[in-house]
């Protein structure tokens, strides 16, 4: 895994550290987050997972032969299901269990983490990662690329849910996680809508959500 590689997941997740941890997310916990059926502090610590996840899963040992990122949403059931369905509440059940531990415990975490997300990064990891939740395998590239499009779409969320303004992720993060939003948008609703909605919005759908 080339260290050019890690080095965007890095500061994507820097900058999410210095949200999660600002006073605004303390103060308002256990208030409705921007994300539907979520507190903000099960907001905040779904966002902490994405590379707790990342550093836990890296050090595992090596998955079996990886599909592609495209197949991965394609077979992942939150990205077709309703909020209400299994795959989304569950996701939701986990991250309020873990709000219920508190702001501090979660600065424990995220204080802890950040030796860890460097030393792991910049460990030779070859081969790819298994997602044990999922049942399969993706390349490390990958992987982390699925990680930094959560850190970068939650930030916003958890921004918006307590008043604060979005973080500003380096070009190096947005690229990568804008390409792979508009690929996944252009398999879902096709190229024609997309080129619509950026040029022609008389003509264009009501949405191009990726998801």
């Amino acid at each position: 895994m080339d260290l050019h590689e890690t080095a965007p997941f890095a500061a994507a997740t820097r900058i999410a550290a210095d949200l999660v941890l600002r006073p605004e997310v303390e103060e308002h916990w256990t208030d409705e987050s921007a994300c539907a059926g979520m507190t903000v502090g099960a907001l905040a610590r779904h966002l902490v997972s994405q590379w707790f996840n990342a550093v836990r899963l890296l050090q595992a040992p090596v998955g079996d032969a990886p599909i592609t990122v495209w197949e991965h949403y394609q077979r992942a059931a939150w990205a077709h299901t309703t909020l209400d369905d299994e795959a989304n509440a569950s996701i939701r059940r986990g991250s309020e269990d873990l709000a219920a531990e508190g702001p501090e415990a979660m600065r424990t975490v995220v204080e802890g983490l950040a030796p860890d997300v460097e030393v792991v990064l910049a460990a030779d990891r070859a081969g790819s990662v298994l997602i044990p939740w999922q049942g399969w395998s993706l390349s490390a590239e990958d992987f982390l690329l699925t990680r930094m499009m959560e850190i970068v779409v939650h930030s916003d969320d958890l921004a918006a849910s307590v008043g604060l303004a979005t973080p500003e992720f380096p070009g190096e993060v947005t690229g990568p996680v804008l390409d792979l939003l508009t690929g996944l948008a252009v398999r879902r609703h096709g190229a024609t809508a997309l080129v619509r909605t950026l040029t022609r919005p008389q003509r264009a759908p009501s949405s191009v959500t990726a998801f």
